[in-house]
């Protein structure tokens, strides 16, 4: 009996042994660093909605990436990064915009796949937000647009390019895919595009406020450098 139990034990020690051998050689986490940098193009889904075009800016902070070899792993960042929007005056000799200046953190889950040297990668999560600062650029009289000759204010919407900031505060969804260039067993460079749709509004949307919805959204396009510190 004692013999059959001491087996037993030799055997399960054994699988869980042979278990632990077999989850180093399949999971082989690491934890690298990194910066990037990039532009954007911000839009504002606004509701009502004026007539508007996207907005350049630009985007750049650091990354903290740790993922492991079945393909999966996590990704926080701190990014300033503008956004805002160009309002569309067809064709008129007018011109209005404004940039929103976040700090911004998202936490995403990575996937990635591929080989040691080249992977693709997609890269899903929230993201949370505060604005920093905001910058209107006009060549006309914003604030008194009904007195300015020739402005194209007919069933034009144009409450948003005078009111104020209400709600610095953002957070929203952020979706990429790039692909990583791996050199040296610790270098990488990747590109990324990326996507934020924002679930915050940046004006008053209470019923009796004009604006049911004014929400950030952005397009990213990146390029960074990775750290492979273990």
């Amino acid at each position: 009996m004692r013999l059959r139990i001491g087996l037993i034990l030799a055997v399960i020690m054994a699988l869980a042994a042979s278990g632990r051998t077999h989850a180093q050689r399949q999971y082989e986490p690491n934890f690298a660093l990194g910066a990037k940098g990039g532009a954007t193009l911000g839009l504002m889904s606004f509701s009502p909605a004026p007539k508007q075009a996207f907005t350049p800016g630009v985007t750049f902070g650091v990354v903290a990436r740790y993922m492991e070899e079945n393909h999966f792993g996590l990704i926080a960042e701190v990014n300033m990064t503008q956004r805002g929007w160009r309002e569309n005056f067809e064709g008129a000799p007018f011109k209005y915009s404004r940039t929103l200046t976040y700090i911004q953190i998202p936490l995403m889950t990575h996937i990635f796949f591929g080989n040691r040297h080249v992977k693709g990668f997609f890269n899903l999560g929230p993201e949370v937000g505060y604005m920093l600062g905001s910058h209107i650029s006009a060549d006309f009289d914003y604030l008194n647009h009904a007195s300015v000759p020739n402005f194209p204010g007919h069933n034009r919407v144009t409450e948003q390019m005078s009111m104020e900031i209400s709600n610095k505060f953002d957070y929203g969804i952020a979706a990429g895919v790039g692909i990583e260039f791996v050199a040296a067993g610790r270098h990488s460079i990747f590109i990324e595009g990326r996507y934020y749709y924002g679930l915050g509004n940046i004006f008053p949307a209470a019923k009796r406020d004009y604006f049911s919805a004014s929400r950030t959204m952005a397009i990213e396009a990146t390029v960074g450098y990775m750290f492979k510190v273990k």
